[in-house]
């Protein structure tokens, strides 16, 4: 071959071995883009080492061989004032654990993706129509008074026989940083509209703490006896029946209803790592997600499992009482001031 040819030769060659390089370089640069952790935003006890995040973190590493990290607040409502506050700056791909009394003021807020999942609502299996195209639920749940029915005899079967008929000592959560606190607050206000205040000023009587969150009231106070009801929920026994063999602690179910609780995930528009974020939702609608909520997150799944645990079958499911998400944003402060007002 003569020199030049051979020349034009080598150009040629060592020309597509560089730009062969580069390619490879720029591939492993995206794929390395593509391996960030999915970042979700959730509340402690999801993640404590007796809730479902431990186990739902490594489910999903295994099967999707990507990183799940989350961070942790105390509360839903503290949950959706941080990514407020953070606004298009946050690190969250996912908030996962708002409440229905929460779902006004997060779409609202305008931080959050649509979901796009077709078909969702005949995948669920709860007891109120899902209409979000913003979030995607994962449990559900009834907000009850909890007491132990070897102490406490002759339990009050309505909400009106609780205020004005029985005597207890009981323990609620601020309804400003807790979630059954919110829940009481928008339960008065469903059964008594604008007599609500009379109500609160009876029941007042007989609280005789009003605690920052649930695990305080539930635990510290409750459970030591320092109190003859807590606010909880209705599954709250089933805990003890599953991992104590405790048949000793009941909820009320009001014959005016019980407050439900769904709890939802929502994508936020600032991820950079929405596809990933998108099969997270998927995800958390199997059955390898859901059927660990019940022993986990002590909460009913959204969708038919396979087995639910046996100590749910003892727990009678109560009737379902919600208001309108937007009348619950539009008010909350309003009853808030209401409630402190009797306090």
């Amino acid at each position: 071959m003569p020199a030049e040819e051979f020349m034009k030769f080598f150009y040629i060659i060592t020309s597509i071995f560089f730009f062969y390089n580069i390619s490879v370089k720029a591939e492993s640069s995206n794929e390395y883009f593509d391996r960030k952790p999915l970042i979700i935003y959730t509340y402690d006890s999801f993640v404590s080492e007796w809730g479902p995040g431990p186990l739902i973190k490594n489910i999903w590493e295994n099967n999707y061989n990507r990183e799940l990290r989350f961070v942790s607040v105390d509360s839903a409502a503290t949950l959706l004032t941080k990514i407020i506050l953070e606004g298009s700056s946050s690190k969250a791909d996912i908030v996962l654990g708002l409440d229905m009394n929460l779902l006004e003021e997060a779409k609202n807020s305008k931080l959050f993706l649509k979901h796009s999942m077709l078909g969702l609502e005949n995948k669920l299996n709860i007891p109120i129509k899902w209409e979000s195209k913003l979030f995607v639920p994962y449990n559900y749940g009834y907000f009850a008074f909890v007491y132990n029915n070897k102490l406490f005899e002759n339990p009050p079967n309505s909400m009106n026989e609780l205020i004005n008929e029985t005597e207890a000592r009981i323990v609620i959560q601020d309804p400003r940083t807790s979630t059954p606190g919110l829940g009481l607050l928008t339960l008065i206000k469903a059964i008594y509209g604008e007599k609500s205040k009379n109500a609160w000023e009876k029941l007042n009587k007989k609280i005789v703490t009003v605690t920052k969150g649930w695990t305080d009231s539930y635990y510290n106070i409750f459970m030591a006896g320092e109190a003859d009801m807590v606010l909880s929920y209705s599954t709250s026994p089933a805990a003890h029946i599953m991992f104590e063999e405790n048949y000793d602690i009941s909820a009320l179910n009001f014959k005016e209803g019980n407050y439900i609780s769904v709890e939802f995930a929502g994508i936020l528009n600032s991820s950079k790592n929405k596809p990933l974020a998108k099969k997270f939702l998927r995800f958390m609608l199997s059955e390898d997600f859901q059927s660990l909520l019940p022993s986990t997150n002590i909460m009913y799944p959204v969708i038919k499992i396979k087995n639910l645990p046996d100590s749910f079958k003892n727990i009678e499911i109560p009737k379902a009482i919600q208001l309108n998400p937007a009348d619950i944003n539009l008010n909350k402060e309003v009853w808030i001031k209401e409630w402190l007002s009797t306090s």
